[in-house]
């Protein structure tokens, strides 16, 4: 069984997980979109932002406040693993049912966080490690007008920095970005 934002979170993963994949060791401390981390420090991010969702798709507590080193053994296996898990958890109908009570918003938000960070961090990961990455184009449609909404409230919380100028005729990725804080090369 899937949902359409299960299905949305495989293409994403389908777009992330080989980046990921082919980060050398030597390209951890590179810096990355996101200032304030270079690519140790936001796989990490990442990583812990993967194994949160899937406990907020089982609406389960989660523990935001500390990061844990993943990046040890065979890192990029795990990833593309717990990656997948994160897609099963939300592939059930009731995962998206209500409001998550760990998080305080409706659980359909709470989706949508976890299709943004897997997205965009992709896309960062990428910029910071020289590799290629082109987003799904449905959920650079699904995510699009979602970031937009809430970019306001996530520079308040300090997840985006301030929007960036795109130019009139920038593609939705690129808007999107310009949304989070980010400028497309």
């Amino acid at each position: 069984m899937t949902t359409r934002i299960s299905d949305l979170l495989a293409a994403a993963a389908e777009r992330t997980v080989p980046v990921v994949s082919g980060i050398e060791d030597g390209q951890l401390h590179n810096p990355t979109p996101c200032t304030e981390y270079q690519v140790r420090d936001l796989l990490n991010h990442l990583f812990h932002g993967v194994v949160n969702f899937q406990a907020l798709a089982a609406k389960q507590p989660v523990d935001w406040s500390a990061t844990p080193d993943f990046l040890e053994g065979d890192w990029r296996s795990r990833f593309a693993d717990e990656t997948r898990k994160m897609v099963e958890a939300w592939s059930d109908p009731a995962a998206i049912e209500g409001d998550n009570p760990a998080m305080g918003m409706p659980q359909e938000v709470v989706a949508n966080l976890a299709l943004v960070d897997l997205t965009v961090h992709g896309w960062d990961l990428s910029e910071g490690t020289g590799q290629p990455y082109t987003p799904s184009p449905e959920v650079v449609a699904a995510i699009g007008p979602f970031t937009e909404q809430m970019a306001p409230t996530g520079r308040e919380m300090g997840a985006f920095a301030e929007m960036t100028d795109f130019p009139p005729d920038a593609d939705d990725f690129v808007r999107l970005l310009a949304h989070t804080g980010r400028k497309a090369p």
